[in-house]
This record gives C-alpha cells, structure tokens and sequence, in this order.
C-alpha cells in the first residue's frame, strides 16, 4: 500500500467536527485500500465466495454516500448510477466489465456532494426522510462512519490476498 497520508480526526472538537472528520478519515482509508492497484486487482474477487471486490466496494459507497446525503437529507430523488430503473439488483457490485476511472470518479463526486451537503445543514438536527421514517443528519453521518468502518473490514482482507499487504 502506498503512503499514510489520513489525516487524524481531531480529539477534542465538537460534534460536526468529530462526525465529519472520522467520515473523511473512513472514506481516505478506503482510497488508500486501493491505491497501486491494477484495474484487474480493483476487480478481483479475492476472497471466495464472496463476491466482493475493492472496486465494488467503492462503487458501493458511491450509491451509499448518493442515497444517504443526496437523497434522504437533501430530499433529491436520485437514481442509482449503476442499477437499472425497476430493478433490485446491486448492480454497483458488477465490476467484471466496470470502468475503474468512473468508478472512482463517481465515488469522488459522490463525496464531495455529500461533504457539501452536510456543510450546508444549518445543524446536526436537520432530518430528511425514507420509505416513511425520519433521519436526522447526525444519525446519517454515524451511520456512514459504521459502513465504511465495516466495509473497509473488508477492504483489508480483499488487499490481503491480492497482494499481501496489511495495515490500518
């Protein structure tokens, strides 16, 4: 793996700081889980049977960052990038003939969309909705925090076996 260049949440901040910063440390752990990678490594499915990839992975987070902030905080309605309309499927997951460059493009945007949102809110307290239930900005910030932490679990072991490399 490359270089650490994470920046540390801080310690003592406040809560939109804390919230917002161990997101961003979160999502810079996942990019630094796939950094010196091949198109083919980014798409391996490496840890049978699981059909997991690191490209999946992002394109996955890229869909969770646009539903989370786009959609149920700031009330959108966008359509996912990569699952037909109608459709139930978690498309994001199809790597085998992906674009690795759009995949982490999209998940870029996604991120920096969703950063915009959240500096935007008035407060923690601002809520958006889905499927009838209300969310409130901090409990989607904590949440996003909890799906890159698991997710970035299995970042570690799909990195593991396509290269050997470990670390935080």
């Amino acid at each position: 793996m490359t270089q650490d260049h994470r920046i540390q949440p801080p310690r003592t901040a406040d809560e939109r700081a804390t919230l917002t910063a161990m997101l961003q440390f979160q999502r810079d752990t996942l990019e630094m889980k796939c950094a010196g990678l091949t198109a083919e490594q980014l798409k391996s499915r490496a840890v049978s049977p699981s059909g997991l990839s690191l490209l999946g992975l992002v394109r996955h987070l890229a869909e969770v960052e646009r539903g989370w902030f786009r959609n149920v905080i700031n009330g959108e309605g966008s359509r996912s990038r990569w699952t037909p309309p109608g459709s139930t499927d978690w498309a994001d997951f199809d790597v085998d003939d992906a674009d690795v460059d759009e995949g982490f493009a999209v998940w870029r945007e996604e991120c920096a969309r969703a950063r915009a949102i959240v500096a935007a809110a008035p407060s923690l307290d601002v809520t958006g909705s889905l499927d009838g239930e209300t969310y409130a900005l901090r409990y989607v910030l904590a949440h996003m925090i909890e799906e890159y932490a698991r997710h970035n679990g299995h970042a570690d072991l799909l990195r593991e076996r396509i290269d050997g490399s470990t670390g935080e």
